[in-house]
């Protein structure tokens, strides 16, 4: 699996990132996915990067949890098999470590940064 050089847009910022190709798409829903809920927290009257990315990486973790609960109730007859649940947390965890990545480089020590609209 070759690695690449992809550019996304986080919070006004732009940021490069590396991924593969067969990742890439998964990375750049992703981040469409975080910078949305970003938004969605700026709008809600945080005034920091680091403070509205934690608010949406706080929703996007609820909502995940919701989800990972909904599927432990369902029948076991489900069509998803356990070879693609388990890939699909490891591409979580990938991308969860991406954002943790991704919110050191936004962080600027002891002080947030304000939003520039």
């Amino acid at each position: 699996m070759s690695q690449q050089r992809i550019e996304v847009t986080l919070a006004g910022q732009k940021i490069t990132l590396a991924t593969s190709t067969e990742h890439e798409p998964l990375l750049r829903a992703a981040c469409v996915l975080v910078d949305e809920q970003i938004k969605l927290a700026i709008g809600g009257g945080n005034r920091s990067i680091e403070r509205a990315s934690m608010m949406a990486a706080l929703k996007i973790a609820g909502d995940l949890i919701k989800l990972q609960n909904s599927d432990s109730h369902q029948s076991p007859s489900s069509n998803v098999s356990a070879d693609e649940v388990s890939r699909l947390h490891a591409e979580i965890r990938a991308l969860e470590d991406q954002v943790d990545t991704l919110m050191q480089t936004l962080s600027l020590p002891g002080s947030p940064r304000p939003i520039v609209p």
